[in-house]
């Protein structure tokens, strides 16, 4: 055997093996780099469904909650809140919620709720995002004397009724957005999540 053929073979040899380590190489290298792509658990947590438990909520009560880093509220509404809504229409900018990106299509009506008594929405100002008060007595207020609850944004003075509809007149320019949500059972709410079959 000739010198010229064993260097043949030997660097046929090494060629391979380094061929086959740099592969497990790179293989090594790529996982840890593919699974960078992959949100944070912190960050899945962040954006997953949140789950509400309404059962101890009374009529005029607020519960926020946190979703996506955004506050959520949910209240109850008493048959007195209710029966105000529609004598509202005339002063509201989108008494129909006709602007299909406030709200999903369940909660397209009257009350923007999949349910008249239970109201869930985004507690932030649709104007420059800071976060109105909750006013939900049907009483004279120092910034609406013929105040028929709702809630009131202390930054520019934005006002929205208890279906989160905004006055006309305003600085907001929309009503405030309804989060998709569904109903798990009467006194639990899953916010993050359509109702099966529903959009």
């Amino acid at each position: 055997m000739t010198e010229q053929n064993v260097n043949q073979g030997r660097r046929r040899f090494l060629t391979a093996t380094t061929a086959v380590v740099g592969g497990i190489g790179a293989a090594f290298l790529a996982v840890p780099f593919i699974k960078s792509w992959q949100p944070s658990a912190r960050a899945q947590a962040a954006g997953a469904p949140i789950q509400i438990d309404i059962s101890k909520l009374e009529p005029g009560q607020l519960l926020i909650e946190s979703w996506r880093g955004l506050p959520v509220w949910v209240f109850r509404r008493n048959e007195q809140m209710l029966q105000a809504l529609p004598t509202l229409d005339e002063q509201l900018r989108d008494p129909d919620s006709s602007n299909a990106d406030q709200q999903p299509g369940y909660a397209t009506n009257p009350f923007r709720a999949q349910r008249p008594a239970i109201a869930i929405y985004v507690g932030i100002c649709t104007h420059l995002g800071c976060s109105p008060s909750f006013f939900p007595e049907l009483t004279p207020q120092p910034f609406d004397a013929n105040w028929k609850g709702g809630f009131f944004c202390p930054c520019h003075k934005s006002k929205f009724d208890l279906a989160g509809r905004v006055y006309t007149g305003m600085p907001a320019p929309t009503n405030l957005v309804v989060p998709p949500h569904r109903f798990l059972t009467d006194t639990l709410i899953e916010i993050g999540v359509d109702p099966e079959g529903v959009a």
